[in-house]
């Protein structure tokens, strides 16, 4: 159902990849909501994937950027401009990679040229962006920016490995620039906090679906999907969310503030 909540507005999603990802769902609400977009990933990641298929159905302009990359990510932004006529007003930074997690290293066997990486790719390219888009003063005032994180940043889920130091620098992050982007322009900048997903990424985690099937008992509402998660973003996207800024979001049925559930006590006694 669409209210109109992103009418005129233009922005810049990062990371769709296939139907199961999140910023594909963010994209498909985001063009219900009435917002014109442009659509990004590195493109080894779009040789992978079936981003032309979602361009496609929200008539959107496909621009392949590394989001490590100043350079690509000052071209991505000046071509997304051009495209959709003017600055924007909502970013989405749906990226994360680790090849420790990927190549089955453990957290204390890290390889650090592999978690050099994982930081620039998962969480430095938060600060590019941000800093890319300050200066080139490309996002409107009130705009949204919106990066995607998990509960591991500050709990120890152990195969979760260095992406849990990925996220925690993120949301760091987002509290610094947000404060330095809102004084500036009253641009805000948010994580959400999402529920275990099974997206591409998030099933490359050892153990991902005892760890879903868990996370599922001990949220009072259950896990959050995709699609809510989609429609979350699309919230802090819109006008009704001015003045949050700087906000770690929990978008996870709860999970963030229960200590046990009686359905995982049931299964220990």
């Amino acid at each position: 159902m669409s209210n109109n909540l992103l009418q005129g507005k233009r922005g810049i999603i990062f990371g769709a990849l296939n139907e199961q990802s999140i910023a594909w769902k963010v994209a498909e609400q985001a063009k219900t909501q009435g917002a014109t977009f442009t659509l990004t990933n590195a493109p080894i990641a779009m040789r992978m994937g079936e981003i032309q298929k979602l361009a496609d159905a929200c008539n959107a302009t496909v621009i392949p950027a590394d989001a490590t990359s100043v350079e690509d990510l000052e071209n991505l932004i000046t071509q997304s401009m051009e495209v959709l006529g003017g600055k924007i007003d909502f970013i989405l930074h749906s990226i994360g990679m680790s090849p420790n997690v990927r190549k089955g290293r453990p957290y204390d066997g890290t390889n650090y040229d592999w978690y050099h990486k994982t930081m620039d790719v998962s969480a430095m390219s938060l600060h590019k962006v941000l800093q890319v888009a300050k200066k080139m003063d490309a996002i409107n005032e009130w705009g949204s920016v919106v990066a995607l994180t998990y509960i591991a940043a500050q709990r120890v889920f152990p195969d979760y490995n260095d992406m849990s130091d990925a996220k925690s620098l993120l949301e760091s992050i987002t509290r610094s620039f947000g404060y330095h982007y809102g004084e500036a322009k009253k641009v805000r900048v948010n994580t959400i906090s999402q529920s275990p997903t099974v997206t591409t990424a998030g099933s490359g985690v050892k153990g991902f679906d005892g760890f879903i099937n868990y996370a599922e008992d001990m949220s009072p509402l259950g896990n959050a999907s995709a699609l809510d998660c989609a429609n979350y973003c699309v919230t802090m996207f819109s006008d009704l969310t001015k003045y949050v800024t700087m906000q770690n979001l929990f978008h996870d049925g709860g999970f963030s503030n229960t200590g046990v559930t009686q359905k995982v006590i049931e299964k220990f006694s």
